[in-house]
């Protein structure tokens, strides 16, 4: 294989293509994010599928190849473009390790496979072929200057050969192919401009979350946690099978405007105010609580967390409480009103005035980045890996844009989420900009028709290509209206959706499995209580609580490859409004799975679904069947009509049977 310089430039470019002779055209290259300004995303061992419309003028023949390189390579890949249909032309590559790689295209007239084709229709007519003959030798000779040792002397070899082969059927002989695609000069070659694709570790793309306050994990009510505390919990939250447990701020609390239980603006002496009004005369945001315990208390809680096959994940909260120290130290942090005093966040009717947001419009934004940057690598070096960004959209753009690319040069396995439930495009650059994964509309999103419609725009558009969803069904901010009407079978429903429609969710819990459902208020989706300002004491052997649910959903999705990803999910079609009906498939493993959701929450609900038997990989004719894995039943099911029954909340979760050829188009 020849040897593509490490840096492609104008200078790299053969003279003749910058003389106009470059005569091959390559248009409509994708993936491709805005033009190539923003990488794509994809996890270790997923496959990206390149395609362009690739043509030249004439009848000559076009060969392309996509070039690859990731960032420890100096030189690039070459893998062979094959043309599909109408000058489209398609190659893929496999990516295998953490950070940035490279992707281009280079597309040529070839001579060789020009003159080989012309060859053929020759020897099929019997011409005399001299000529044609001697001017194909001369090319395979001059392709033999550009190869080395045994490949070399095959060339000239193949040059002689052909010269006095009067059948001519040297021409069309495959190793002299395979031998003129690897050495044969690219003459006047295009290349693309170049794209690139970011990847995460698998973690990226498959988690179950878990939160917790960890100033409510005492086993005395009324007592505030410690991180020795939340250790004694590992074990129960390991039992439900998640391997993402997310705390909120874990900073010393600022005094000033601290708020009381239920958002009141005074506190009693008692109250021990939102985390994330961080900040105090004890530290900022490379300070742990006191309350919570050391420093070496909270490094061997992340150790304990991983022997139970956890991460633990903070939350990166960028804003201060008034008793932060970057308030006294780095006032140009911060914006100042006109009376001289800071403003404070506001999302209006909602007002924070025990928390400063900062300025990243300040002069001083070299040093506020730069800061902020630090806090980040600080806690990488204490053993976090994952980080929940709270708020992420009332920053800069481009602040998020430099400083995850600085993190993940040196740390690329490191994972972003970002909580921005905001505007979809608002959300959308956030993604583009390097977050890893994000929150999404799932929380509001209700009925068969809005979830079906919200799926297929996340997973079957351009959007697929760099944002990667997380569904949470509830937020210590958000309690949505269906979960406080909708009692047990709600909570029920919501999860199996969350857990299955997509590959990354989370709860917020204990709150989550025990069904705590209080609103602050009729038509609040605040909480009643919220842990966000006051502790909380739960009662983890409630009988009715979801424990046992969310431990054998958990364990199907880590058995079944197919709920590990969402780009081959596909909706099929039940004769009943509140029955949801969808497929997801693993291409490498033909692991098949069919989920059927009641989404009322207080009736039962039957009737008849139509199965795609197509995406599904079955036949009209064929027995099948299907095993439900959250029951353990079987049942005997034919064709593509069948019979559903469900209560209240509930769901199936089918393992199918599955044809490997018939993988979802």
């Amino acid at each position: 294989m020849a040897k593509i310089p490490a840096k492609l430039s104008s200078k790299d470019l053969p003279a003749a293509q910058l003389e106009g002779r470059s005569r091959v055209v390559i248009e409509a290259v994708t993936p491709q994010i805005e033009h190539g300004q923003f990488p794509i995303h994809r996890v270790m061992g997923e496959t990206v599928t390149v395609e362009a419309d690739i043509f030249t003028d004439g009848h000559d023949t076009v060969s392309a190849q996509l070039l690859v390189r990731g960032n420890s390579e100096r030189n690039w890949r070459a893998i062979p473009m094959k043309p599909t249909a109408n000058d489209r032309w398609q190659a893929q590559f496999t990516v295998t390790n953490l950070g940035e790689c490279k992707y281009t295209i280079e597309a040529w007239v070839d001579s060789f496979a020009t003159w080989r084709a012309a060859m053929k229709k020759r020897m099929e007519v019997k011409q005399e072929t001299s000529v044609e003959r001697e001017y194909g030798a001369i090319l395979i000779a001059a392709a033999a200057t550009r190869a080395k040792n045994s490949e070399a002397k095959r060339l000239l070899a193949f040059a002689t050969q052909l010269r006095g082969d009067e059948s001519g059927a040297t021409a069309i002989d495959p190793e002299l192919e395979a031998l003129m695609l690897t050495h044969a000069e690219h003459a006047y070659c295009t290349r693309s401009g170049e794209l690139s694709v970011f990847v995460d570790r698998k973690r990226a793309r498959f988690s179950s979350w878990y939160e917790i306050f960890p100033r409510s994990c005492s086993a005395t009510e009324g007592k505030h946690g410690t991180f020795k505390d939340v250790e004694t919990m590992l074990a129960y939250i390991a039992s439900m099978n998640f391997d993402v447990l997310y705390f909120p701020p874990i900073h010393p609390i600022g005094t000033t405007f601290r708020k009381g239980k239920n958002n009141a603006e005074a506190a009693g002496p008692d109250d021990v105010g939102s985390p994330w009004a961080i900040g105090s005369t004890e530290g900022g945001h490379k300070a742990i609580h006191p309350q919570l315990g050391t420093l070496e208390d909270f490094q061997s809680l992340v150790a304990k967390a991983r022997e139970h096959g956890m991460e633990i994940a903070l939350d990166l909260a960028f804003q201060c409480s008034p008793d932060h120290p970057y308030v006294k130290e780095h006032p140009s942090f911060f914006r100042a009103r006109p009376d001289g005093t800071i403003q404070y966040a506001e999302n209006p009717p909602k007002k924070y005035q025990d928390i400063y947001p900062l300025n990243f419009e300040t002069e001083d934004w070299r040093t506020l980045w730069g800061e902020l940057k630090s806090v980040i690598v600080y806690w990488i070096e204490q053993g976090v890996e994952i980080f929940r960004v709270d708020n992420p959209h009332t920053k800069a753009f481009p602040f998020w844009k430099w400083v995850i690319a600085e993190v993940k040069a040196k740390y690329p396995q490191v994972i972003f989420l970002a909580e921005a439930f905001t505007r979809p495009k608002v959300m959308q650059q956030l993604a583009k900009a390097g977050f890893t994964q994000s929150y999404s509309y799932f929380t509001w999103r209700n009925t068969k028709e809005e979830l079906t419609e919200y799926m297929e725009d996340l997973t079957q558009t351009e959007v697929s290509e760099f944002f990667s969803p997380n569904f949470w069904p509830t937020t210590p901010d958000i309690l949505p209206e269906c979960l406080q009407t909708g009692g047990r079978p709600a909570f029920m429903s919501r999860y199996l959706l969350a857990a299955t429609l997509n590959s990354n969710y989370g709860i917020y819990g204990p709150s989550y499995e025990l069904c705590d459902n209080k609103a602050i208020k009729p038509g609040s989706e605040d909480a009643l209580d919220s842990e966000k300002y006051q502790l909380r004491h739960w009662n983890l052997d409630e009988p009715d609580s979801l424990r046992l649910l969310i431990a054998r959903v958990n364990q199907i999705r880590r058995d079944h490859a197919a709920l590990q990803q969402n780009q081959t999910i596909r909706f099929h079609k039940p004769d009943q409004d509140f029955l949801l009906a969808y497929s997801k498939t693993d291409a490498a493993t033909g692991d098949s799975i069919l989920i059927v959701v009641n989404l009322h929450h207080e009736y039962k609900q039957y009737g008849w679904i139509d199965l795609d038997l197509e995406v599904l990989g079955l036949s009209a004719e064929q027995s099948f069947e299907v095993h439900d894995l959250l029951t353990d039943f079987r049942f005997s099911w034919q064709g593509a009509r069948n019979y559903i029954e469900l209560d209240a909340g509930r769901a199936h979760i089918f393992h199918l049977p599955f044809h490997r050829s018939s993988i979802a188009k």
